[in-house]
């Protein structure tokens, strides 16, 4: 149930992170990582790793982008 729950965090952090990804709205990065770190540590409690998964590569696709834009150093 928690793998489930972590998935679902996970799509709402994808659709969301769809908007930043345009240019001049990187920014918006700064309020979807910590929804997927949420759905990170929702998954860790769960017995599977699908969620988890999904959201630590949906973290590091997304914290990747904002180094490249400059917003992280």
């Amino acid at each position: 149930m928690l793998n489930l729950f972590s998935i679902v965090i996970g799509v709402v952090a994808l659709l969301l992170g769809i908007v930043p990804f345009l240019p001049f709205f990187a920014w918006g990065y700064w309020f979807v990582i910590p929804i997927a770190i949420v759905g990170a540590a929702v998954g860790a409690l769960s017995s599977r790793n699908g969620g988890r998964n999904l959201n630590l590569i949906l973290i590091l696709i997304f914290g990747l982008r904002l180094m490249l834009g400059g917003g992280l150093i």
